[in-house]
């Protein structure tokens, strides 16, 4: 089977939606021989900054030395870009061997798991066979019951709680907290967010966690016109190759479990200037037009976005490109974008799973000066351009993929 007929059938699996239950994946990796358990791993919860968290982890961890896995999800181009061992892809040619290894066992045991539940199975042995010494293990949604919480890990890592996946996480805080407090288990946590309903899910399960939020509470950070933030610790100085200010709360988890399995600060100082995520503030194109790429999928990710657009540019210099999921909070992320853009053009995402048509979004519409529809991805870009102004697309990791995917076909 080749990579595009493997892939094919992994993604039909998508349609299956998502299963809540550790019982497939467990039954999975245990005909495997439990390949989870070969290796040291850092797993990380949360809404928003699991990416960033993992990359500054991988570095540093790399930095050292170790054989380092890091497991991540959505990919912006590639599906191989989900699982990755000292900064190289997975082949297309294995992810086609371990799928039909996996394939097999399914069909012999007669079990039905989910597109997610198979990528992580193939992750988890793929990692074994690499001889990997740390993962780095990112939730793909919640924690307690998402298919990554079969593991055991050295240290649990939790970013932040905010509104999104209401539908299948709860509708409140309180419960979305319960849920990503799930990958709890008898190691320490690290937290870096403060508010009360993830410190009350997170002391229900453990007394043994750092709130990185109250203990660096001395930190000091400069965003740099070069797109970097700064951060201090002790007068000691990071160049953190990722902007923003909510950056710095993702690096402070990151530096504390660091910290905690040894890592020296040095070390650490020297990975982050080397640090590369795209889909998050990229700066796709320097050139004239600037061009960022920003996933800013929920409410408080387009928040995030509006600071770093509104800490360098007036709301006036910029022109967004908007698709966004029908399970999304649509309004509430177009709010936050009408704050830092007077001008946007909806474009589509239909031939995506749960996407979007531009008039069903211009229908959500909150207060935008100049609103447009194009469909067409690329006329909606060629339409942005002649506006001379700072192009920011967003709204959706799948719209940076098909952007990309498009725009490299030119």
């Amino acid at each position: 089977m080749n990579i595009d007929k493997t892939l094919e059938e992994l993604y039909s699996l998508t349609n299956m939606g998502i299963k809540l239950g550790l019982d497939n994946i467990k039954n999975i990796l245990k005909l495997m021989g439990n390949p989870q358990n070969n290796y040291k791993i850092l797993h990380i919860a949360g809404t928003n900054g699991k990416g960033s968290t993992a990359s500054i982890l991988e570095a540093s961890l790399l930095e050292v030395g170790y054989k380092v896995g890091k497991y991540t999800s959505p990919h912006i181009e590639k599906f191989n870009e989900r699982i990755v061992v000292n900064r190289k892809q997975i082949s297309d040619e294995k992810i086609c061997s371990y799928y039909q290894k996996i394939r097999d066992l399914i069909k012999v045991n007669n079990l039905h798991p989910t597109f997610f539940e198979i990528t992580t199975a193939i992750m988890f042995d793929y990692f074994k066979d690499c001889g990997c010494e740390y993962v780095v293990l990112e939730t793909g949604l919640g924690g307690r019951f998402d298919a990554t919480n079969v593991c055991h890990p050295e240290i649990s890592i939790i970013t932040n709680v905010s509104m999104d996946h209401i539908n299948i996480l709860g509708d409140n805080l309180s419960d979305i907290a319960r849920e990503k407090c799930g990958i709890i288990k008898d190691s320490p946590v690290v937290i870096a967010d403060s508010k009360p309903e993830l410190i009350a899910a997170v002391e229900k399960k453990t007394k043994d966690y750092v709130d990185v939020i109250k203990k660096y509470n001395n930190v000091k950070f400069k965003l740099t016109e070069d797109f970097k933030t700064k951060i201090y610790i002790d007068n000691i100085e990071f160049n953190l190759s990722l902007y923003g200010e909510y950056q710095i709360n993702n690096f402070l988890g990151a530096y504390e479990a660091l910290k905690k399995i040894g890592i020296s600060v040095q070390n650490i100082q020297n990975a982050v200037s080397k640090i590369y995520w795209p889909g998050r503030f990229e700066i796709y194109s320097k050139e004239n037009p600037l061009i960022i790429l920003d996933g800013a999928h929920n409410v408080d990710a387009a928040s995030r976005l509006k600071e770093n657009i509104l800490s360098k540019y007036k709301k006036a210099d910029i022109v967004t490109i908007v698709s966004i999921l029908e399970d999304k909070d649509r309004y509430g992320i177009l709010k936050e974008i009408s704050k830092f853009s007077d001008e946007i053009i909806f474009t589509s995402l239909e031939d995506f799973h749960r996407g979007t048509s531009g008039s069903e979004l211009l229908n959500l519409v909150p207060n935008f000066k100049d609103q447009k529809i194009e469909d067409n991805i690329i006329k909606a870009f060629d339409l942005a351009k002649k506006t001379k102004k700072i192009i920011v697309i967003c709204g959706s990791f799948y719209l940076l993929s098909k952007f990309k995917k498009i725009i490299q076909m030119r």
